[in-house]
């Protein structure tokens, strides 16, 4: 569970705290919790979700069905024949 923290900062700085974390697609409290456990030496930060738009073409498929198989090809990036869920 997390705790919630208050912090102050000057407004040039959030600021540019925010525009940075819009530009990684994340919210400030994301952004700042990414920076303190990476300060802290903990885990690394997960990989942002935004880098599968655009991957794959959805060839005038049912992408809200076939979306499961269509994100494990953009995955194979032609390394390896996807694998497909029996339905």
């Amino acid at each position: 569970m997390m705790s919630r923290t208050q912090i102050t900062l000057d407004p040039e700085v959030q600021r540019r705290a925010r525009q940075r974390a819009s530009d990684m697609g994340v919210s400030l409290a994301e952004y700042v919790r990414r920076l303190v456990a990476r300060d802290l030496g903990g885990t690394q930060p997960m990989a942002n979700p935004a880098v599968l738009s655009d991957l794959g073409s959805s060839g005038s498929s049912d992408v809200a069905k076939n979306k499961d198989a269509m994100i494990a090809e953009a995955f194979a990036s032609g390394a390896r024949k996807p694998r497909r869920r029996s339905v």
